[in-house]
């Protein structure tokens, strides 16, 4: 199955009423973890990194070896730029191949979000790839370095913003945040039906990590088909290695690496039974 492009895994999402999720990754361990679960359970998947990540995984190594794994899969990948923040980032990650790419404005004024974001969908549609953007402002950040306050998107904005730009896909805020929750997440579904009845555009969700089963279904039930997945991501693989390390498993460098591999595996398959991805991938017509 080649490489393929967010749109369309989004369009085939919404057809068929589920969410695909987007794993954020940091090393070849990771990505290796990932696709292992999403050929297991036939899912499609995203996979992504955050550009704030970029000083711990250099774009020009991590990129390329993304781009072979979704290459080399059995189910469909997309590659994905997860929070661009300069258009020389984006433009290098599409030049290496990423399908996918989002433009984070969200802390610019809504006027200012649009006209950048625009420019940015024209870049990308020379390579053919998709774009990603932002209304309101998802709590926390993707790095854990500041605490930014959530600023619930306005469904009439999201509209002109989802209508003015083009976007492939737009990431909302309903309460959720990015990082570990201090507190169990209060999602204002009322907020979400209102945008999902206003925009057609395929919404996303970011800060997965720490919200319940139950409103995950009910999110991709009501309009999310796109769902970020980072930091439970990152937990899971220091889990993995951690208990390994406690229960003497681990006796050389290789016994670390598939640790590695097993945390990501894990997490991955968990959420890709939630979002009811499960098998999509045997029948899924992107072509």
């Amino acid at each position: 199955m080649p490489l393929v492009n967010m749109k369309d895994l989004l369009a085939d999402a919404q057809k068929r009423n589920y969410a695909v999720g987007s794993f954020s990754v940091a090393n070849m361990e990771m990505v290796l973890g990932v696709i292992k679960a999403a050929e297991e359970t036939q899912s499609p998947i995203i996979l992504q990194i955050a550009e704030v990540r970029l000083n711990h995984s250099p774009l020009a190594l991590i990129g390329p070896l993304m781009v072979a794994a979704a290459e080399e899969a059995s189910v469909p990948v997309a590659v994905h730029l997860d929070h661009g923040k300069t258009p020389c980032c984006i433009e290098q990650a599409l030049d290496i191949g990423f399908t996918s790419v989002m433009f984070d404005g969200s802390h610019l004024p809504v006027d200012e979000n649009i006209e950048i974001t625009k420019g940015i969908v024209e870049i990308a549609k020379e390579y053919g790839a998709a774009v990603e953007a932002e209304i309101g402002c998802v709590g926390g950040s993707e790095d854990g370095s500041e605490d930014i306050a959530i600023n619930c998107t306005s469904p009439e904005q999201a509209k002109r913003f989802a209508e003015e730009t083009g976007v492939d896909a737009l990431a909302i805020a309903i309460g959720n945040a990015h990082g570990n929750y201090k507190e169990e997440p209060k999602l204002r579904f009322d907020i979400l039906e209102k945008v999902h009845e206003l925009v057609k555009t395929p919404l996303v969700l970011h800060g997965g990590t720490g919200i319940s089963k139950e409103d995950f279904i009910r999110c991709h039930q009501s309009g999310i088909k796109k769902i970020n997945i980072a930091t439970a991501t990152f937990d899971s693989v220091e889990r993995s290695v951690r208990e390994s390390y406690e229960k003497g498993e681990i006796h050389g460098y290789y016994d670390l690496h598939q640790a590695e591999i097993e945390g990501a595996y894990q997490n991955a398959k968990k959420h890709m039974e939630i979002f009811y991805s499960v098998g999509k991938a045997e029948d899924i017509d992107l072509f």
